[in-house]
């Protein structure tokens, strides 16, 4: 899913090629992407980007008389910028977006339809807000208050939406490993330095990942947009060793979400209950990292 770093990426795209400019028509392909009908998306015609900014994970285009489109891409939908008025691709293609100097189009990879868009007025943009502060608007203390306002993992508190803003299971896992705090460990068993390591984390692993991907996009269109990168130091990384203590990383799946760690840096060497892998190894389990095959 596209996190805050590949959302900035598409605003810093977005706003000079859509700000100040009509949005001449929306066309709609799959209809399961369009979640409102009051007022209709054609009521969006003809009307004018007076900014593009983000709400959390949302991409929020906002128009003449305070009526803004809001588009949620989940985890598998993607904006892509082609020419005027360019077709809708039958796979995967959901909506564009028509301009006098190009179409925004939204696609989504995959059978399901999660990607969703919003046509509303102020009070309609304010009942999509989750309610999650942004990192760069909290200190420390209003930092260590929020994120222990609930008795829960790291991990989860870091991707609840209500509690902090555009973090998803990516850039929590980056976050954790520079902390070195354990993904498992519980909000209500920190102390004040482990509060303040998490908060320094995490203002400064999204704000480089935010330069770097805005860097990277230049004046172009984002167009490998995913919440993984070769250079991350954990996240999709298991069996690789870390970055900072060599020990392969390791991970932890429930569902279809994987948490990736290093016990080296974060666990105090303790290799995290894996449901799957414990079913299947049962007693053969590893259990510390002395358990683990070396590295080649």
């Amino acid at each position: 899913m596209p996190e805050r770093p590949e959302i900035e990426a598409y605003l810093h795209a977005l706003r000079p090629r859509v700000v100040g400019r009509t949005l001449r028509a929306v066309r709609i392909a799959s209809f399961s992407v369009l979640r409102t009908y009051d007022p209709p998306i054609d009521a969006a015609h003809g009307r004018r980007v007076r900014a593009v900014t983000r709400l959390g994970k949302r991409i929020v285009l906002h128009l003449d008389d305070d009526r803004s489109i809001v588009i949620h891409l989940m985890v598998a939908g993607r904006l892509g910028w082609l020419d005027p008025a360019a077709p809708i691709r039958r796979r995967g293609g959901l909506a564009a977006f028509d301009f006098d100097n190009g179409s925004l189009m939204l696609t989504e990879a995959g059978t399901r339809r999660r990607a969703s868009l919003h046509f509303v007025d102020g009070d309609g943009l304010a009942a999509l807000d989750p309610g999650g502060a942004e990192i760069d608007d909290l200190d420390a203390v209003a930092f260590a208050e929020r994120i222990t306002s609930r008795r829960c993992t790291l991990k989860r508190a870091l991707t609840d939406p209500t509690l902090l803003s555009g973090i998803g299971g990516a850039f929590a896992d980056e976050i954790l490993w520079l902390a070195r705090l354990s993904p498992t460990q519980l909000t209500t068993n920190l102390d004040d330095r482990e509060t303040a390591r998490l908060h320094d984390a995490a203002t400064t692993t999204l704000n480089e990942w935010v330069a770097r991907r805005v860097e990277e996009t230049g004046d172009g269109f984002p167009t490998d947009v995913s919440a993984f990168h070769p250079d991350m130091a954990v996240h999709g990384k298991y069996g690789r060793p870390c970055p900072a203590c060599g020990v392969p990383i390791q991970r932890v799946v429930s569902g279809k979400r994987e948490t990736n760690y290093c016990p080296g840096c974060q666990t105090g060497g303790k290799i995290l209950a894996d449901r799957a892998m414990s079913r299947l190894l049962r007693d053969d389990r590893p259990k510390t990292i002395r358990d683990l095959p070396e590295l080649d």
